[in-house]
């Protein structure tokens, strides 16, 4: 496992593929179609490669609160892929294609109708002002580990654990 703590914007690509683990979810306006089409933007990425999706999953809408019944439910899913755009690179990909999807940073953990987070970057661990990778938070919600584990049974999430254990734990 590798520590980054520095690079950023610019940094040059990398000469080798690097397995980056992306979350989406959606729960405003035509969810379904919206994780479609950014399934198609991913695979269409410059330096990206060997997309794989996993079925998309509707769950409860998470807040800083809690679970929040009276919100539109979410669709989730989770795209594994191989890419050579440094981790910086790849979150500003992301973050312009929630942006063609009418995306609005307002509210923390608000309604959205496309939500892109960078999960995993390989087995490196970054911790940035801007990125922080493996995501925080990723082994505690099942809406990520759920879909992630459908396409990547032998997935692990660097310095937590397999993912399926994860799972496993949360549904006790």
């Amino acid at each position: 496992m590798s520590v980054r703590l520095a690079h950023g914007i610019g940094e040059a690509p990398r000469s080798t593929p690097v397995r980056a683990v992306v979350a989406l979810g959606a729960n405003l306006g035509e969810r379904a179609a919206t994780l479609e089409a950014a399934f198609d933007e991913l695979r269409h990425l410059a330096l990206t490669s060997d997309v794989r999706v996993s079925t998309p999953l509707e769950t409860i809408a998470v807040t800083l609160d809690g679970e929040d019944e009276d919100a539109p439910r979410y669709l989730n899913a989770v795209a594994v892929l191989r890419t050579r755009l440094a981790p910086a690179e790849l979150l500003a990909s992301l973050h312009r294609i929630e942006a063609r999807h009418g995306r609005v940073r307002r509210e923390r953990w608000g309604d959205r109708t496309l939500d892109l987070d960078l999960i995993a970057y390989g087995d490196e661990v970054i911790r940035r002002d801007d990125l922080v990778v493996p995501h925080p938070r990723a082994h505690e919600r099942a809406f990520v580990l759920a879909p992630w584990a459908d396409v990547d049974p032998d997935a692990e999430i660097p310095g937590r654990g397999r993912v399926v254990d994860l799972l496993e734990g949360l549904r006790r």
